[in-house]
């Protein structure tokens, strides 16, 4: 399955932080990870096309290297892995590398440790014969970069399982070596290389990620590239002398890790015993010895050193210490080491070695500084206590302690609330910017590690706004400040999940089943400040406006907000209700806070969301507001271009504007679609524009006569890819449905379900239209002289065309009147009487005219009423703005969404998808499809018959994981209007008789 790999450049920084030296060239260095593509080398996802692939018969004319590689390759696998949580330095992907069997007896593979990651890890490997097998995490390493897989050796059924012999005394400078990696367990890769240098610093990849450290590295010139994470590095005798970690995208130039410390690692995996890891918390940096000399080494040490390992050029040199650990204002930066314990060090493996046996005890460090001997001694610290296993998952965010990996970095004692996940309540950021915050205090309680954060937030209600003080990692001198809307409703999970080495899964436990009640909400005051204007009618126009949040916790509809913030309009204040964009309020499956007067925050509900002109109606207690709040005073007649307006808005700050200008335009506008993904877009509306910039630069607001009368909504709406567009809609044009609920009641709207666009005369005319109507539409014209058409239309649920409108028809009339803008229409359907289902048209198709009676179609329906989680992927019914940009439905079974490292992410369901069939059995319905998955077992695959958007049928397999994926079926009570949520369960096939 081909994946495209997340490729990461860094330098040869000494742990990845400003604040540490620099050692020789700058090199490019990559590492594998998931998703997402740059120019950087990495060794994860499918291999480029540069790689050299060399057919064995004939490649090798040495026969030693053919018959070493006939039996490397035999141990060597393609690992297929999702990393399935935020975790740490590492999101959640989906990806491939490399393994190899280091144990055939009890099934162990050895990999990298950013490939086994630090997280949740799902993974299954295939051999070389195609056989496929589940593998799971065994061990990863804290510091260096290995992690051992553990699969069952009894599921190969077909091939022997060759293991290969770690033998890291066997690297040496200008050994001949072969990079061996497996390209989707399809195709060999086989690169050669000669062993260049033992005793390179371990590359860094950057800071806010993962980084080995504390190890040499082994240098070789191998040209590796995307899919050798994790490949052996062999020698002619088919040992495994390094393992394939990174490389150069500058040159060919390649690292390995030595395999010292993998095969005391191994051993202790073999015999049933745990791998134990020492720290003084600090990094040591190799640095030459013309460098040490300037750091402050005698001659005398320098002679002893080289006496003693004539080998060696240069000696460790401490980087940093980190505050609060064992060796804080012990170890200082530039310390060069010279013994522990009376052994003397010439390598990083003697530091391993000495610190993993004598966890828990105290060492005597010998160091030398600014030319003075001096010995400490420090306590060795358990390096898995300062390394997290475990995270919690609560209000749509997840949280784990600070690890030595993100403090080392960035030089800060290894403490913290780390926020692994900044989503759902806890959007601290921009979207984009999910990671690498601390959270110190919440409701103005601190919150130093995850259980007093645990503590605070079980005490917390639900829908309570609550202070938050953070920071980021790359800036901790400044602190921030937020208040945060607590969502234990939506996103029910409050539990945290702990690593079982055991069994390779997370192990969750629930916190707390249910969250405490909300705080009833009681009255407050509050005072408006007079607009600063010189129209004296329009001062108090801002009491008309309120502040709306929506919150979006989970996708639906294609809608990509997660928080959107906009100002609507009080349209009736003696009832509660305000009229904002559907650019805020997308779809009802959301949570709605009101800000009156910047000061009095209460809760409000959806009531309408109009289908086509881009506006949504919501309401709130007005109980619950004692302020002057102002329904303001509409205008019945529609604004035409050239009109002087009092523009009144808010800007993307959320700041007033005011500005004196005129309508320049009044017309129809066609908003394009979103190609990527379409979501809802206005139709049909005749939108109002100024002559002013001002509009541009806000997103709500009103335009207004003098004496304060509003005469237009400035609304914002959502366009291709990103964009917003912003127009204005003459209060006329929606003041039929405002009528409603002023009575009471809620508009069950009757519309023609096409999009209609405007065409000049000249084009009608070529296109047909004859010169008697030509004559009507210029004797009944006022400001534009055009005829409506019709571009597209909407294909229904039942898959077919809600009406007998066709694209190119162009419109003469709708019961006998003649069209010239929406309006025209909307008078036309708004005069039927109740009982009344369509309307006659007359058009011109093909330079004919026909008559059609053309079925309305009730909106009621338009809204999204179920959604299935499954496998990661968000399944619906085709929405609105789906039929609109499709002429097919292949069923009813949608994708809208796939969350990063997920099974749907992983096996490729794709978003804009459709499932039209499971394990052959056709799902037409959402229901449908619920029934057939509910007999697919846990960790068992499926098949899938996919249609995409543009009508091509594929075929996909898909395992699913019910432990970290469960089928969640999300249904709207349409009586109460209200979301509940149903687990599905899997059930077995039930047998024939």
């Amino acid at each position: 399955m081909p994946l495209s790999p997340q490729k990461r450049s860094v330098d040869n920084k000494v742990g990845g932080s400003h604040k540490r030296q620099k050692q020789d060239q700058t090199a490019i260095i990559t590492n594998v990870q998931s998703n997402g593509s740059s120019t950087a080398t990495d060794f994860s996802g499918k291999f480029e096309s540069s790689l050299r692939k060399i057919p064995l018969a004939s490649s090798y004319n040495d026969s030693q290297w053919q018959d070493t590689v006939e039996k490397v390759v035999k141990a060597v696998v393609s690992i297929h892995f999702m990393q399935v949580e935020d975790f740490d330095t590492e999101s959640a992907m989906c990806s491939e590398a490399t393994g190899f069997v280091v144990d055939a007896k009890l099934g162990l593979i050895l990999t990298n440790r950013h490939v086994v990651g630090p997280g949740p890890f799902i993974g299954y490997a295939v051999f070389d014969n195609h056989e496929e097998c589940e593998v799971k995490p065994l061990y990863r390493d804290p510091v260096h970069d290995f992690g051992f897989l553990k699969f069952d050796p009894s599921e190969i059924k077909y091939m022997d399982i060759t293991e290969l012999n770690l033998r890291p005394d066997l690297a040496k400078v200008g050994c001949e070596i072969r990079v061996i990696g497996n390209d989707s367990g399809e195709k060999l890769s086989i690169l050669s290389g000669f062993i260049s240098r033992l005793d390179r610093n371990a590359p860094d990849y950057g800071p806010q990620s993962y980084n080995d450290f504390n190890t040499e590295y082994i240098q070789a010139a191998a040209s590796a590239s995307g899919g050798s994470s994790g490949s052996p590095v062999v020698n002619m005798d088919g040992d495994a002398v390094a393992l394939q970690a990174g490389g150069s995208t500058e040159s060919s130039t390649d690292f390995f890790l030595p395999v010292y410390r993998v095969l005391r690692a191994m051993k202790c995996l073999q015999s049933n015993q745990p791998v134990a890891r020492g720290t003084i918390q600090v990094q040591w940096y190799l640095e030459p010895f013309d460098k040490c000399r300037r750091l402050g080494l005698t001659p005398e040490t320098e002679k002893m050193m080289r006496q003693n390992f004539p080998h060696i050029n240069g000696l460790l040199v401490s980087a940093i210490s980190l505050p609060e650990g064992p060796a804080d204002k012990l170890i200082k930066e530039g310390d060069c080491l010279i013994s522990i314990n009376g052994k003397l060090i010439s390598s990083f493996v003697t530091v391993d070695e000495i610190l993993d046996s004598n966890v828990g005890n105290e060492v005597k460090i010998l160091i030398q500084r600014g030319g003075q001997d001096m010995e400490v001694t420090c306590k060795v610290q358990d390096l898995h206590s300062i390394t997290p296993d475990r995270y919690l998952s609560v209000c749509g965010a997840t949280f784990n302690d600070l690890s030595y990996q993100l403090a080392r970095i960035y030089g800060i004692p290894v403490r913290g609330l780390y926020v692994s996940n900044a989503g759902g309540s806890f959007v601290l950021g921009s979207p984009d910017l999910t990671n690498c915050w601390i959270i110190d205090t919440i409701d103005n309680k601190e919150t130093p590690n995850l259980d007093a954060f645990i503590e605070v937030m079980k005490q917390i209600p639900d829908k309570a706004f609550v202070p938050v003080k953070y920071h980021h990692l790359t800036d901790i001198h400044v602190p921030l400040f937020k208040y945060v809307y607590i969502d234990r409703h939506w996103t029910k999970s409050f539990k945290t999940a702990k690593r079982n080495d055991k069994t390779g899964l997370w192990d969750f436990t629930t916190i707390q089943k249910e969250p405490v009640p909300p705080l009833p909400c009681t009255p407050k005051h509050a005072k408006f400040l007079d607009l600063p204007t010189e129209f004296a009618a329009c001062k108090t126009l801002v009491r008309s406006f309120a502040l709306v949040d929506a919150t979006y916790p989970l996708p639906l509809d294609s809608f990509p907000g997660h928080v959107r913030r906009v100002y609507g309009v009080i349209i009736d204040a003696e009832e509660g209700y305000i009229l904002t964009s559907r650019h805020c309020v997308s779809h009802d499956l959301c949570d709605i806070n009101i800000t009156i007067a910047e000061s009095i925050i209460i809760p409000g509900k959806v009531v309408f969301l109009h289908p086509t002109k881009g506006y949504a109606i919501i309401k709130y207690d007005p109980s619950l507001v004692k302020a002057p709040v102002e329904t303001p005073k509409f205008g019945s007649k529609p604004l035409e271009r050239g009109e002087k307006v009092i523009f009144i808005g808010y800007n993307k700050s959320l700041r007033i504007v005011i500005d004196e200008t005129k309508v320049s335009d009044v017309g129809v506008i066609n908003i394009p679609s979103n190609s990527n993904a379409p979501r809802y877009k206005a139709t049909n509306v005749e939108a109002v524009l100024i002559d002013s910039t001002s509009g541009q630069k806000c997103g709500s607001g009103v335009l207004a006569d003098k004496d304060g009368t509003v005469r237009a909504f400035w609304l914002s709406c959502d366009g291709e890819e990103d964009r917003m567009y912003t127009m204005g809609v003459n209060v006329t044009d929606v003041m039929w449905e405002l009528e409603f609920l002023k009575n009471g009641k809620l508009p069950d709207l009757k519309i023609i379900d096409v999009e209609f666009g405007s065409i000049l005369i000249a084009t009608a005319r070529i296109n047909g239209v004859s010169e008697e109507w030509i004559k009507k539409i210029e004797n009944n014209s006022k400001d534009k002289l055009q005829f409506l058409y019709v571009p597209s239309v909407t294909t229904n649920l039942e898959n077919n065309s809600p009406c007998d409108l066709k694209p190119g028809d162009i419109v003469l009339s709708a019961n006998d009147r003649l069209i010239t803008r929406f309006r025209d229409l909307d008078s036309v359907i708004r005069d039927l009487p109740p009982d009344v289902e369509q309307v006659s048209f007359k058009v011109v198709r093909e330079k004919k005219v026909i008559d059609l009676d053309v079925k309305l179609t009730r909106t009621a329906n338009f809204l999204t009423k179920q959604v299935v989680f499954w496998s990661g992927c968000a399944l619906q019914e085709p929405h609105h703005g789906v039929r609109q940009a499709i002429s097919n439905l292949p069923s009813k079974v949608y994708c809208t969404y796939m969350s990063q490292g997920s099974p749907s992410k992983f096996y490729t369901v794709g978003i804009t998808n459709f499932i039209t069939h499971v394990n052959e059995k056709p799902t037409p319905t959402l229901d449908e499809f619920v029934k057939v998955v509910r007999e697919i077992k846990d960790n068992t695959y499926c098949k899938l018959r996919i249609v995409s958007f543009d009508n091509i049928p594929m075929a996909q397999t898909l395992k699913v994981n019910y432990h970290y994926f469960p089928t969640v079926e999300l249904v709207k009570d349409i009586p109460t209007n209200k979301w509940e949520f149903h687990e599905i369960t899997s059930e077995e096939k039930p047998k024939k008789e």
